[in-house]
C-alpha cells in the first residue's frame, strides 16, 4: 500500500508539472508535444539537467527550481524512506487481524514445532497466524511467506487484536515458564477458547492445566513411547502402532519366520490370519504392499485389520525370531527414561546408557559411559541386543552414534529420535531403521486435538490418514480408483454405514457417505488432497 502511494504521488506530480510545462512554454510563443513535457519533467526532477529545453522568463526558471527541488526531495528522501519501510522496517509487520478473520489458529512462538504444524494446516486449507514478540523474526518469518504477527505475549490487547473470539484454537510452543503466563493472559481475553501447549517437563502438566490450558502435550514422554512403539526386534510378534476406530495398525517383523522368501501373494496373510498388508519396511525406506514382492531378512510388514485378527496374528507367528536379550537404550534423559517405562510395561529387558555419570542412579539398568568406547560397548551388551534406540535431543550426536552402531553391527534395529525435520533423511542413510521426529509427532498430536485431522504417524514420512470421499470416487469399485497409480495411496479401511470395513475387497462399492482410511508417504498424502481436493472428517 506505502508503495501504490509513493508511485501515484510522483504520476501527480509528472502530469501537473508537464501541463505547467505546456502552460509557461506557450506564455514564451513555444509549443512541444506531450511527450517532451513529460521527458523534460523527468530529466528535470531527476536533476540530469540536459539543458536542450530551458526556459527564458523568470517566472519559468522559478518553475523550474521548483521541480528540480521536488526532485531532490523524491531522490534524497522520499524513495530511501520507502525502501526502509518496505524491506527493513518493523512497520511492514501487521500488528493485528484484519476485521472479519475468523476460524484461524493462534501459533504462538515459532519453532520446529510450529514450522511442522503450518506444513499441515497449509495442506489441510485452514488459516493460521503465528505471533511472536520479537521484530526481527517477525520480519524474518514475513519474508518466508509465512503470516505472522508482532505483539507482547503478556498484553490481553495482542489476543483481541488476533481476533482470538473468532480463532479455532491456541497453540503454545515455548517454555513452560512463558505457556504457563501467556495461558493465564489468553484466559483473561477468552474463558472458551481452546489452548493446547507443549510441556517440556512432565512436572509442568498440572500447572499447565490449572493455569487453564485444555490440552497440554508432554512431548518427550510421549516420544519415549512413541520410539518404545518402533522397538519391534526380538520377536515377530505383530506390535500395534496406533488405532482409527477399529482399525488397528501393527507392525511385525519377518526375520526368523517361515515368510523369508515368500512373495506376499504366496503368504497369503489374509486368509490364514485375516489381515492386509497395507505396506513393507526395508532399510528405513517405506512402499505400499504388492503381491509379487519378496519378503527378506530385513523386511517389516505394516498390517492392518480388527485387534482379533491382530491377536490371530500373533498366535501364528509368536514362537519365532525369540530374543530375551536387553534393549539398548542411549541417552538417559527424559526421553530415554520414558521409553524404558514402556518397554518395562511390555515385560522387555533393557538397559540405559548415559554418559553424563551424573544422570546415573544406582539402579542395575543403568550404565554410565560413552557407548562409543569399546569397554561401555561390552558391558552393555550391544553385542546381543535385538534393537538399540538413540535418544539424545542433539541430532548431530544421534547422528554420529547411529553411524557408530550400524558400523559395528549390521543385524540390530537402530531406532531415533530426531529434533529438526530435515536431519530426518541424514540419520536415515547413517543406519537408522526408524526415525520419530520431535516436530511431527507434535504437530500431529495437535491436530489429532484439535479435531482438524485424523492422522496418523507410522513413521516420519508415512501417515495413516482418514478422509471423506472425494466426489470422483462416488459409485466406484476399490479397484476403479487408481489410487496406487495416480498418488501412491493405498485403502486400507472404509467407513460406511456407521461400521469399519477393516480389509477392503477390490470390489467394494463406494457410496458419497464413505470415509476412506489411506496409507502412504506424506508426498503420496499430499498429492491425494492435490488431485481430489476431498472434505476432511471434521470440516
Amino acid at each position: 500500500m506505502l508503495l501504490l502511494r509513493f508511485v501515484a504521488a510522483f504520476f501527480i506530480l509528472l502530469t501537473l508539472y508537464s501541463i505547467c510545462f505546456h502552460s509557461l512554454m506557450h506564455l514564451e510563443h513555444r509549443e512541444y508535444s506531450a511527450i517532451t513535457g513529460i521527458y523534460w519533467t523527468i530529466s528535470t526532477m531527476t536533476t540530469l539537467g540536459l539543458g536542450d529545453i530551458t526556459f527564458e522568463s523568470d517566472i519559468g526558471k522559478l518553475f523550474t527550481i521548483i521541480v528540480v527541488g521536488s526532485g531532490v526531495l523524491f531522490l534524497l528522501v522520499l524513495i530511501p524512506f520507502v525502501i526502509i519501510q518496505l524491506f527493513q522496517s518493523s512497520a511492514r509487520v501487521p500488528r493485528e487481524l484484519p476485521e472479519g478473520t475468523s476460524g484461524h489458529v493462534i501459533l504462538v512462538t515459532f519453532s520446529p514445532l510450529t514450522n511442522a504444524l503450518i506444513e499441515r494446516l497449509r495442506r489441510y486449507r485452514y488459516p493460521y497466524v503465528v505471533l511472536t514478540a520479537d521484530i526481527t523474526e517477525a520480519m524474518h518469518l514475513k519474508d518466508q511467506g509465512i503470516k505472522t504477527v508482532a505483539g507482547e505475549f503478556d498484553d490481553p490487547t495482542t489476543f483481541h487484536e488476533l481476533r482470538i473470539e473468532h480463532a479455532a484454537f491456541v497453540v503454545e510452543s515455548a517454555s513452560d515458564i512463558i505457556n504457563t503466563s501467556l495461558t493465564y493472559t489468553v484466559r483473561q481475553t477468552s474463558s472458551a477458547i481452546p489452548i493446547i501447549s507443549t510441556a517440556q517437563n512432565a512436572v509442568a502438566v498440572p500447572i499447565l492445566e490449572k493455569a487453564g490450558c485444555t490440552h497440554v502435550l508432554a512431548l518427550d514422554e510421549m516420544m519415549g513411547q512413541s520410539l518404545a512403539r518402533r522397538i519391534i526386534a526380538g520377536d515377530a510378534m505383530a506390535h500395534v502402532i496406533g488405532q482409527i476406530d477399529e482399525l488397528v495398525i501393527a507392525e511385525a517383523a519377518v526375520a526368523h519366520t517361515p515368510l523369508v522368501g515368500k512373495t506376499l501373494a504366496q503368504a497369503d496373510l489374509m486368509n490364514i490370519a485375516g489381515v492386509n498388508v497395507g505396506g513393507i519396511w526395508e532399510h528405513g525406506t517405506f512402499s505400499l504392499a504388492e503381491s509379487h514382492r519378496t519378503l527378506t531378512e530385513k523386511s517389516i510388514l505394516v498390517i492392518t485389520g480388527p485387534q482379533q485378527q491382530i491377536d490371530r496374528y500373533n498366535e501364528l507367528f509368536c514362537i519365532y525370531n525369540i530374543n530375551s536379550a536387553p534393549i539398548l537404550i542411549i541417552g538417559g534423559g527424559s526421553v530415554g527414561t520414558a521409553l524404558a517405562h514402556a518397554v518395562a510395561e511390555r515385560d522387555l529387558e533393557y538397559r540405559i546408557v548415559e554418559k553424563n555419570s551424573a544422570l546415573v542412579p544406582a539402579d542395575n539398568h543403568f550404565l554410565a559411559g560413552d557407548i562409543t568406547d569399546p569397554a561401555i560397548v561390552a558391558q552393555s551388551g550391544f553385542a546381543h541386543a535385538p534393537a538399540v534406540a538413540v535418544t539424545s535431543h542433539d541430532d548431530p550426536t544421534n547422528i554420529y552414534l547411529t553411524t557408530f552402531l550400524r558400523h559395528s553391527r549390521n543385524d540390530v534395529q537402530i531406532i531415533s529420535r530426531a529434533t529438526l525435520d530435515r536431519n530426518v533423511r541424514i540419520l536415515h542413510a547413517a543406519g537408522c531403521d526408524f526415525v520419530v521426529s520431535h516436530a511431527s509427532l507434535g504437530a500431529n498430536n495437535i491436530l489429532h486435538l484439535s479435531k482438524r485431522g485424523n492422522i496418523l504417524m507410522l513413521a516420519e514420512g508415512v501417515d495413516v490418514f482418514r478422509v471423506k470421499i472425494p466426489k470422483a470416487f462416488e459409485g466406484k469399485l476399490v479397484r476403479d480408483t487408481s489410487l496406487r497409480n495416480t498418488c501412491g495411496c493405498n485403502i486400507v479401511g472404509i467407513r460406511t454405514n456407521g461400521s469399519m470395513i477393516t480389509n477392503p475387497r477390490a470390489d467394494s462399492f463406494l457410496t458419497e457417505d464413505d470415509e476412506l482410511i489411506l496409507i502412504g508417504s506424506v508426498e503420496a498424502e499430499e498429492k491425494f488432497f492435490r488431485f481430489y481436493n476431498p472434505i476432511t472428517e471434521n470440516e
